[in-house]
């Protein structure tokens, strides 16, 4: 569409000016909505939160927000893909490709970690006694790293300058050369800023995990959450810093003429080495968190200790180890030889192993087990079959060999979307469920959930199993048609509906948090019968938790307390406790990276001075803030 601007014709595609009129509409409706709640003051307090709670609040309702952002992606995709020799709209050529590569980039980096990253915010500090994060300043800056990360690269859309480069990013298409706008910048500086608050956030579960258990509360006495939590903030912290690096690599080939993947000394094949000693390690930092939601959900509503929980540690502990000698499996035909080939090949199969002795736990665990079945469990039940189907297709794509047919087809995008959605999906909707009674002290109808539930399993396989012939057939990825005749109308036409039934099923979801909260029941601080700590504090979770502390004698310390008709023990002597006081630097700290990063993608270097000048600033002052004094008084803390 070709519009008038200050006597010029500026020509703007029909789905950036669609989006800026929703967004425009959206935002007056909103700001509305804020004054006549009378929500400002709210919204303040957010801003400057440093609590754990609030701040997995914020982790997840932004990131359900980018979810919803890609979820319309993967939308229009489908609708493009319904019928042979569609033109959906615009969605054709380049439009398809920037429509993949936002939904892959949004869903990875913008809403399935960072949603994960609040449950664990949420749910963590409470299951092990803990009062907050052990650096809730540094926390804070994590989550508005993240969100202004996320921005920077949303804005590229409302700019008709999305990436269109997948979310792997492949060079040498990444590369100047080949991307000269400023539409891979975007998806550079966006990562990049957001995979920052990713790493920091990981070092604080890991500090907190280990400085600030309960007293008694022993690593063999830990939920598997906690665990889960423990070993994936590893994960994270040496998968991001891979990324980082390639990021870092390709911004200087972009910005700077470097050479690391074009031209005679640079190898396009090195950026899929770092980028899936990321991307591989990431597939499990989706996974494991949401193995160790579904072991806290499905013993507490078998009533059983979860089986075998000594192999259950080992075996999360053994995934994230073998998650960093699978990576080039990705990689099989690009010509790595058979020796490599044949390694990798035996190494992805061998992280099947412990995958399997967690299957055969959870289900000894509801074998004998007096079982519920609300909302949380039966997404934690309908995740196994889902998931062992995903391992199946995965051992398949394992064998070089059949790689070579099965590669770049729609069965690995069936394979990847089993494995992710039966985990990661599933995991954070059983942890919402599960875990929004702490969050604010609401239970979200049960009877609406489970339409919720259902709908989206059914649209879940409908989606995605017929994913697997379509590639069989001969579809390859990242095409936006193809002809009539060639034996894929069908199960293009399934996999379509099945992406608009689980589309339905989200706005059961959104009707539900509606009614939950018009009718404001409040809950007690143990509606499941939980078994662990995070079930003895109020619901929602005060900022001021355990006071007094708990002293954990075993595992699942609430669960036999009840049976013994006692309350959990608790001691007098104080541990130091994190200091969660209100900050406006983090937020400040987000915004002015976010704005650095903008500057850069436009190569503003002199402008950028001022953003990257005032981080430092921030940064300062950070450093000569003295919380203890202010918290405790000068005199104490000096004594």
């Amino acid at each position: 569409m070709n519009l008038s601007l200050f006597g010029q014709s500026v020509y703007v595609q029909t789905d950036v000016i669609t989006a800026w009129i929703f967004t425009i509409v959206l935002s007056v409706l909103l700001i509305f909505f804020i004054l006549k709640k009378r929500k400002l003051p709210v919204i303040w307090d957010y801003m400057r939160t440093t609590n754990h709670r609030k701040i997995g609040t914020i982790y997840l309702l932004f990131g359900f927000i980018f979810f919803l952002r890609a979820g319309v992606d993967a939308l229009f995709i489908r609708t493009q893909l319904a019928v042979p020799n569609n033109e959906f709209w615009v969605f054709q050529f380049e439009k398809y490709n920037q429509a993949f590569s936002t939904h892959g980039t949004i869903m990875i980096f913008f809403a399935a970690t960072p949603m994960l990253l609040g449950l664990m915010n949420l749910a963590v500090p409470l299951q092990i006694g803990a009062r907050d994060l052990a650096f809730p300043f540094l926390n804070a800056v994590g989550v508005w790293l993240f969100i202004a990360g996320a921005v920077v690269f949303n804005i590229a859309f409302f700019l008709d300058s999305a990436p269109a480069i997948g979310w792997t990013g492949y060079a040498p298409l990444s590369t100047a050369l080949f991307t000269p706008g400023v539409n891979t910048d975007f998806y550079v500086f966006g990562v990049q800023i957001t995979g920052l608050g990713t790493i920091l956030t990981a070092i604080n579960i890991i500090v907190t995990i280990i400085r600030h258990r309960a007293p008694g509360m022993t690593f063999f006495r830990m939920p598997l959450f906690a665990w889960s939590a423990f070993v994936t903030s590893f994960l994270m912290i040496i998968a991001f810093a891979v990324l980082t690096i390639g990021l870092y690599l390709l911004m200087f080939d972009r910005l700077f003429g470097t050479q690391f993947f074009q031209g005679p000394d640079g190898d396009p094949v090195l950026w899929q080495h770092l980028f899936w000693i990321f991307g591989h390690p990431e597939v499990y930092i989706l996974a494991i968190p949401a193995f160790g939601i579904f072991s806290d959900i499905i013993s507490t509503f078998a009533k059983k200790r979860i089986f075998g929980y000594p192999m259950m540690v080992f075996s999360i502990i053994l995934i994230g180890f073998l998650s960093f000698t699978v990576w080039a499996h990705h990689m099989l035909t690009v010509g790595l030889g058979p020796l490599l080939n044949t390694f990798f090949a035996v190494s992805t199969m061998a992280i099947a192993v412990p995958t399997g002795i967690k299957i055969f736990n959870w289900l000894f665990t509801i074998k004998g087990g007096s079982l519920r079945f609300p909302t949380p469990m039966l997404f934690s039940l309908g995740f196994i079959p889902s998931f062992v189907m995903g391992g199946v297709t995965g051992v398949m794509l394992s064998v070089s060999a059949a790689n070579f047919q099965f590669h770049d087809s729609h069965f690995v995008v069936a394979h990847f979307h089993y494995v992710i959605v039966a985990s990661t999906i599933l995991g954070i909707f059983a942890g919402i469920y599960y875990y929004y009674p702490k969050m604010t002290g609401l239970m979200l109808d049960d009877k609406l959930g489970k339409w919720h539930f259902w709908l989206f399993l059914i649209g879940y396989h409908l989606t995605f199993l017929p994913m697997h012939i379509t590639g069989l057939n001969g579809m390859q990825r990242r095409v936006f048609s193809y002809d009539v005749g060639e034996g894929l109308e069908v199960t293009n036409m399934l996999s379509t509906i099945g992406a608009f039934i689980m589309g339905i099923s989200t706005l059961f979801l959104f009707y539900n948090i509606f009614k939950t909260h018009r009718k404001n029941e409040k809950v007690g601080p143990d509606p499941w019968d939980g078994r662990t700590l995070e079930w003895t504090v109020a619901s929602p979770s005060p900022e001021v938790t355990f006071k007094p502390m708990p002293l954990v004698e075993e595992m699942d310390p609430l669960w036999y307390a009840k049976i013994r008709g006692e309350k959990i023990k608790t001691i007098k002597d104080q541990r130091a406790s994190p200091i969660s006081k209100d900050s406006i630097l983090p937020l400040l700290i987000g915004v002015t990276l976010g704005v650095l990063g903008i500057c850069l993608i436009y190569q503003l270097y002199l402008i950028a001075f001022i953003p990257g000048t005032m981080v430092f600033v921030l940064m300062i002052i950070r450093a000569l803030t003295d919380e203890k004094s202010n918290y405790y008084g000068k005199k104490e803390v000096s004594e």
